[in-house]
Order: C-alpha cells, then sequence, then structure tokens
C-alpha cells in the first residue's frame, strides 16, 4: 500500500483552496445563497475551475486537465466539505468527467469540462450506489424519451451525460432537456427532476462501464467531502467549548464533555484513514471496491454523528440558523444516502470480502 500521508504538494494544494475559500465562501453568503434560487456560486466556481485548474485534476495532460490522481481531488473535497462550498466539484470534476474518460467519444466534452468552460452531470439519482441499478430513458433513433429523477446539480449543467435502454450513454444540452427542482435537505447541492421530450442526444460511450466508474468515483471521493465536513464540526466545537463559560469555568473543561469529544476525534482519525485509502486506491487502482466501500461503510455516521455532537454542544446558539452548523448536518445527512447508504456499502462489502450472513 502507498503511503497515506498528505504529501507537500497535496498541503500546498489544501492552503491554496482553504485560503480562496476563506476569502470568497464564508458562511453569510453560502446562507443567502441557500436561501434563493440560486444557490451555487459561479464566480467561485470559475476561480476553482479556470483561476487554479482544479476542475482538471483527474483528466490526463494528453486529454486536456492537470493529470493529477484522485489522492488531490480528495484534498480539494476536504476544504469544499469544510465549507460547505456550493460548487458542482464531485458532480461535474469527478463524477462527469470518470463517465467521460471510460467513454471513447467525448474527448471534445472532456476537454470542457476540465478546462472549467463547462459543467457537466451525469444523469443518474444521486441516491444510487456503484453497485446498484440505475434508471434510463428510451432510445428512439437518437431521440431520448423519460424523467430522470434526484439529479445533483443539474440546474447549472450545461451537459446531461444520459444512459438509455440501448446500453449507450448519451451527451445532451441543458437547453433540450426540462429540469425541475425538487426539494432537497442540503441547500447547497440542489437535486432536479429531468424531463426529455425527443431530446437530441450523442452517443458518447457505454452506459453500464462508465456509469460505474463514475459512481465508484464519486463514492470513494465523497469520504474526503465527509471528512471535511466532520473535521469542521470537531474544530468548531472544541473552540467553542473553550470559550464558552459556565459556573466561571470554559464548558469544555467538564470531563463528560472531554470524554464525547475524544471519542469523537478518534472516530474522526479512523475517516481520515479510511477516505485517504479509498483516494489512494482510487489513484492505484489496487483493492479499489474494497477500499471504497470500507471508507463509505464508515464515513456517513461519523459525519452526522460528528455534526449532530457540533450542534447539541453549540446549545441554544447551534439551534438558530444563522449559525453555520445547520449546513453542515444537512450536508452530511444528505451525504449519508449519496452514492449508497452504509447499509448497502456493508451489504457489498460482505460479497467482496466472502464474509455474507448465514
Amino acid at each position: 500500500m502507498s503511503d497515506l500521508l498528505y504529501s507537500e504538494e497535496e498541503e500546498a494544494l489544501r492552503a491554496a483552496v482553504r485560503d480562496l475559500l476563506t476569502d470568497h465562501c464564508d458562511t453569510t453568503s453560502v446562507l443567502a445563497r441557500a436561501e434563493s434560487d440560486a444557490p451555487h456560486d459561479p464566480a467561485l466556481w470559475k476561480t476553482l475551475a479556470d483561476g487554479m485548474g482544479l476542475a482538471g485534476l483527474l483528466v490526463p495532460e494528453d486529454r486536456g486537465g492537470q493529470g493529477a490522481t484522485h489522492r488531490e481531488a480528495a484534498v480539494v473535497l476536504e476544504e469544499l466539505g469544510r465549507a460547505v462550498a456550493p460548487v458542482p466539484y464531485l458532480t461535474s470534476a469527478v463524477v462527469a468527467t470518470e463517465a467521460l474518460l471510460a467513454c471513447a467519444d467525448g474527448g471534445d466534452l472532456l476537454d470542457g469540462l476540465a478546462s472549467g468552460r463547462a459543467i457537466g452531470a451525469l444523469a443518474v439519482g444521486l441516491h444510487t450506489a456503484p453497485g446498484a441499478a440505475f434508471a434510463s430513458v428510451r432510445a428512439d433513433g437518437g431521440a431520448l424519451h423519460g424523467e430522470l429523477t434526484g439529479i445533483a446539480d443539474a440546474a447549472v449543467a450545461d451537459v446531461l451525460l444520459v444512459p438509455a435502454d440501448d446500453g449507450g450513454l448519451y451527451a445532451v444540452t441543458a437547453d433540450a432537456v426540462t429540469v425541475t427542482p425538487q426539494t432537497s435537505l442540503d441547500l447547497t447541492r440542489p437535486l432536479a427532476r429531468l424531463t426529455l421530450d425527443a431530446a437530441q442526444g450523442r452517443r458518447v460511450g457505454d452506459a453500464e462501464p462508465a456509469v460505474r466508474r463514475a459512481l465508484r468515483a464519486g463514492a470513494g471521493l465523497l469520504a474526503s467531502e465527509q471528512l471535511g465536513v466532520a473535521e469542521w464540526a470537531l474544530t468548531e466545537t472544541v473552540r467553542y467549548l473553550k470559550d464558552r463559560k459556565q459556573f466561571n469555568r470554559p464548558v469544555g473543561g467538564f470531563q463528560a464533555l472531554k470524554h464525547r469529544l475524544a471519542q469523537l476525534w478518534l472516530e474522526v482519525v479512523n475517516l481520515r484513514a479510511a477516505a485517504r485509502a479509498a483516494a489512494d486506491a482510487l489513484a492505484t487502482g489496487e483493492d479499489t471496491d474494497v477500499s471504497v466501500t470500507v471508507a463509505q461503510a464508515y464515513a456517513a455516521p461519523v459525519a452526522v454523528r460528528a455534526a449532530e455532537e457540533a450542534l447539541q454542544l453549540h446549545g441554544g446558539l447551534g439551534m438558530t440558523w444563522e449559525h453555520p452548523v445547520h449546513l453542515r448536518l444537512k450536508r452530511a445527512m444528505a451525504d449519508s444516502i449519496a452514492y449508497g447508504t452504509a447499509g448497502a456499502h456493508r451489504e457489498a462489502l460482505a460479497d467482496l470480502v466472502d464474509l455474507r450472513a448465514p
């Protein structure tokens, strides 16, 4: 196994992304966007994708990208998770990009996604696990008919990658599809229903291998986003409990709270190990299915618990709309069913390592 510690280059990348998010993705602006009809931040996305070149991290240099690996993309997602940044990085720069990398005829689209000139979305429900069945539309002589639900970030996508019943994956421009917003718990990652009524699409490859590859990468790197959420929750809670006083002493000095925070710290450290192992496995191709499944089986409960603890330990302050903890709790809860639930991943893991229940 590779060294799972962060390299100097990865730490430098983290510092650059965190500095940018500190300056351009404060809680007030994220909340304001979440309350509007346009939660995405196009200016921030342009800076990340075009200015810093982060949209093309997973794309080889000879295909117009940065030629980096999933390890670097994971570091970016940790920081985006920490800030609950309302940008389509996971859906476009990871999932849609991975789908196109598995296709023979999507070179021009891949170039657009890698450069940040275009945003892509895979038209598969966000809840779909890597090995699960996925919905498709009807293909009729190049025209596509049908409806797909739960598509993340479809509202800002320029191109949608749509699986069809003939086994193909079709690239469809956003203006050829009716996009209807759906209610989403996570206000920073909106979902939508897609309606295709004789929409014209271009076949770019086979749907099955492309969707499988995309969902596996999405699930594996989602763990890094969940790690960012959990680390923010732990750090902010520790900081608050050091400052908050009760009976003339810091609340964090009470032993019962120390125990809760110590247990949470252990779980977050274990989550970091699982997330790093998944990112490294995606980068090297070694034990990828097992590492991704382990990470997702572990990540969701930890991220949700960290956010719930943050909410409770901030007391009445944590219950307010203005405090940023609810954004993290909603992201953690929504992520807990994204790309398969922890239970679904545990079932998949049992099959992978031949430890099925009797």
